[in-house]
């Protein structure tokens, strides 16, 4: 699961997307709704954000005495969590920034990079997808690609890392008792993944080859429409095939904390 942009780029979309998350948290109050995620209110929003990125720079670190649950409670009881959450975000760049190349971390996705670029990306896309959950506050609604500003060629990044990253694991709940297969692929970047779906864990190829005998559906459009809609926060991808490949995907498909 190689990452494909570059460890500067990273960090400039936690930076870019941090800021992001922050205006539209701004904008829509700390006690508004999030839709793309039912369960919370913006201040909720904020303290898991927050808690998360300390949660990696701690990795990065070695601080084996990291207490999460501590973060989190403490983002929801502070006085400024706008500021809190600018904190612990400047934080984890200077930390991303520090650490080296051959850095030892935990890391917990298949084939992930070395540490320091695991975390890098993976914190990229976690802070841009909560930027559209505050952003879905703000407007009361979930967003359209067009309100977003995501690259193209991040939300690709963003998709594999989905596919190939969590989707193998045991964890992943995604399965069919009746083997399906699903082609997702992208209208603008000329990017493609099969995944072979079944009771055992998802098998990702990276391209269309695995495909040779007919998937029972493709899901396409942007790369900005099938990151959103991959995971979970718009309805725009299209399907040519089952439907109902797609309403078990919305169902199933969910990378919660634990």
């Amino acid at each position: 699961m190689p990452a494909h942009l570059g460890l500067d780029d990273y960090i400039s979309v936690i930076e870019r997307s941090g800021a992001a998350l922050r205006s539209a948290a701004e904008r829509a109050g700390p006690g508004a709704r999030v839709p793309t995620c039912p369960d919370w209110r913006v201040a909720d929003l904020v303290a898991h954000q927050g808690m998360v990125h300390r949660w990696a720079a701690a990795h990065l670190r070695g601080d084996s005495a990291h207490d999460s649950g501590h973060s989190h409670a403490e983002g929801l009881a502070a006085p400024d969590p706008l500021g809190w959450l600018r904190a612990g975000l400047d934080a984890l760049v200077e930390t991303l920034r520090e650490t080296a190349d051959d850095a030892e971390a935990a890391v917990f996705l298949r084939d992930a990079p070395r540490p320091r670029l695991f975390w890098a990306r993976r914190q990229a896309h976690e802070t841009t997808v909560h930027s559209v959950d505050a952003l879905a506050a703000a407007l009361g609604t979930p967003p359209a690609p067009a309100d977003t500003s995501i690259a193209p060629a991040l939300a690709a990044d963003g998709i594999d890392e989905l596919l190939c990253g969590f989707l193998p694991r045991a964890k992943s709940r995604l399965r069919s008792a009746e083997p399906r297969r699903i082609l997702v692929r992208t209208a603008d970047t000329g990017h493609a993944w099969s995944l072979r779906v079944s009771e055992d864990p998802v098998v990702t190829e990276v391209g269309a080859a695995g495909t040779a005998e007919s998937p029972d559906a493709v899901f396409g459009g942007t790369a900005v429409q099938l990151y959103l809609a991959l995971w979970n926060r718009s309805a725009e991808a299209e399907v040519d095939g089952l439907p109902e490949l797609l309403e078990q995907w919305r169902t199933q498909v969910r990378v919660e904390w634990g």
